[in-house]
């Protein structure tokens, strides 16, 4: 499994193996599951990830200047 996550557009993909992607379903406006021929889970992609809590994500430098 492979998680990458896309700031600049706030993305999250996941991908859970490097099957052939024969079919794609849209969940709802901002999930997508892509399917493999014989029916398994390929990818999830999640638009608007942290927008929509999907990703409790945190950007920037938490670090404090000494």
């Amino acid at each position: 499994m492979k998680t990458t996550y896309y700031p600049q557009d706030d993305i999250l993909e996941i991908r859970f193996s490097d099957k052939e992607i024969t079919s794609e379903v849209s969940q709802d406006w901002n999930v997508n599951v892509s399917y493999a021929d014989d029916g398994t889970i390929v990818e999830l992609v999640v638009l608007d990830a942290v927008k929509t809590g999907f990703m409790p994500f945190h950007s920037g430098d938490t670090r404090t200047a000494a």
